[in-house]
């Protein structure tokens, strides 16, 4: 294991991908190559990263965005697994590739 992040850090980043729903989100995440957003009116347009709303869809079903969808994504980027970022309307994240790597080893 990477000597880098130390055991505390690893040991938080396992424990947010302990629960199930976050492990899918952060699966999704990783396997995601094509992001598109979708506006109010309809209108689809790809993006540099995969929208808050599009992990909400693959999870739950639904086009709303669930407060325990933000919860869990919340719980991975304070772990550090998981990267956001605003971009006009809407909140783009992306698994976090260094952090990703950093478990690989």
């Amino acid at each position: 294991m990477n000597e880098d992040i130390g055991l505390p850090r690893t040991a938080e980043m396992f424990k947010a991908l302990g629960d199930p729903t976050r492990l899918r989100i952060y699966q999704f995440l990783r396997a995601c190559c094509c992001p598109v957003a979708v506006d109010e009116n309809g209108d689809v347009r790809q993006v540099d990263g995969i929208t808050v709303g599009a992990v909400c869809c693959h999870i739950t079903g639904k086009e709303r965005i669930t407060s325990t969808v933000s919860e869990h994504l919340k719980e991975l980027r304070e772990a550090g697994l998981v990267v956001m970022e605003r971009r006009g309307k809407n909140m783009v994240c992306a698994a976090n590739p260094v952090t990703t790597a950093l478990l690989a080893d």
